[in-house]
């Protein structure tokens, strides 16, 4: 058993409630499921009960808010458990959600890394394509899936090239400059070699 210490609203939703036990946060739930059972500071409540609670009574909320949230842009799973986490969600909510809208075909990592990919690709390397996809919880396997269909990276790289040289000299130390700016841009070392090929006779 653990006791309520606080049952205090949420600042950006008046409908939500944030519940502490033992003086520590413990998940989110909805004001009317809160009164509806009577909750409040100072009761004793089991773990397992609270959550079973905000279970039932909030994952049809939380799967509504997860199909909100995507209608800007698509996500990965791990991006739809952190936002859900961020509003207060247990993790059997967080499940229920992904579970739910894999089924219904909103959620795919795989899809979602190529996509993001060949969007990308326009602007930065494999490199940083793949860091940054690994930041998004897409997995190892699916980076490459996703990496193995691209094309015209050298292309890429040689436009990165021409916007950074414009109105510069082409000499030595601009040059050296102008491959470190590329391979902070997440192209490799032979990219971005062919890229500013040809750009100094010496080399």
């Amino acid at each position: 058993m653990a006791e309520i210490t606080a049952i205090t609203p949420q600042k950006k939703d008046k409908s939500r409630c944030n519940i502490e036990l033992d003086g520590k946060f413990f998940c989110g739930m909805k004001l009317e499921t809160v009164m509806k059972n009577r909750l409040k500071a100072g009761m004793s409540v089991d773990t397992e009960f609270l959550s079973r609670l905000q279970m039932e009574s909030e994952k049809l909320t939380a799967l509504d808010k997860a199909l909100t949230h995507i209608t800007v842009s698509m996500k990965t799973e791990k991006e739809i458990r952190d936002y859900l986490t961020r509003k207060g969600y247990l993790p059997d909510v967080l499940d229920y959600v992904v579970e739910k809208m894999k089924g219904y075909g909103y959620l795919d990592d795989a899809v979602y890394a190529k996509s993001y990919a060949e969007n990308a690709s326009a602007r930065k390397g494999r490199r940083m394509i793949a860091a940054e996809l690994k930041r998004k919880g897409v997995s190892d396997e699916q980076i490459e899936g996703a990496l193995d269909g691209l094309t015209g990276e050298t292309e890429s790289a040689k436009r990165h090239f021409e916007k950074y040289m414009r109105g510069k000299t082409y000499d030595r130390p601009t040059l050296q400059k102008a491959f470190r700016h590329l391979l902070s841009k997440g192209y490799d070392y032979e990219t971005a070699r062919a890229a500013i090929s040809g750009a100094d006779d010496e080399d």
